[in-house]
């Protein structure tokens, strides 16, 4: 567990509670290698911003890192859509090469 979570993870059901905050309780729980809290956390802060691309690429690594390609392309794709909606060209850049390894590491081992 990373220095900041404990504190972040109190501020969950307060006013302060959204978006943001869960972005970075997931960032923090991917820095701690725990992927599956971490897309979690994600998949809370795109359901309560569904515009918050850095969300999105996040969640797709979180899935990705947990083992769950399926979902991580998922992910991958529907922030691809929300960053090239919101002019967010380097997002969805790095989204596209993301999946694209993604496809290729899947194919590879045969697919899952």
């Amino acid at each position: 567990m990373t220095a900041i979570l404990p504190a972040l993870l109190k501020l969950v059901g307060t006013a302060r509670d959204g978006a943001l905050l869960r972005f970075s309780i997931g960032s923090e729980y991917l820095k701690a290698g725990d992927a599956s809290s971490a897309a979690a956390q994600l998949r809370e802060a795109v359901a309560r911003d569904p515009g918050y691309s850095a969300a999105w690429k996040l969640l797709g690594r979180a899935l990705a890192e947990a083992g769950r390609a399926a979902e991580a392309l998922e992910a991958y794709e529907r922030g691809f859509a929300v960053a090239t909606a919101r002019g967010d060209q380097q997002a969805a850049k790095e989204m596209t090469v993301f999946a694209r390894r993604l496809r290729r590491q899947v194919g590879d081992s045969g697919g899952s």
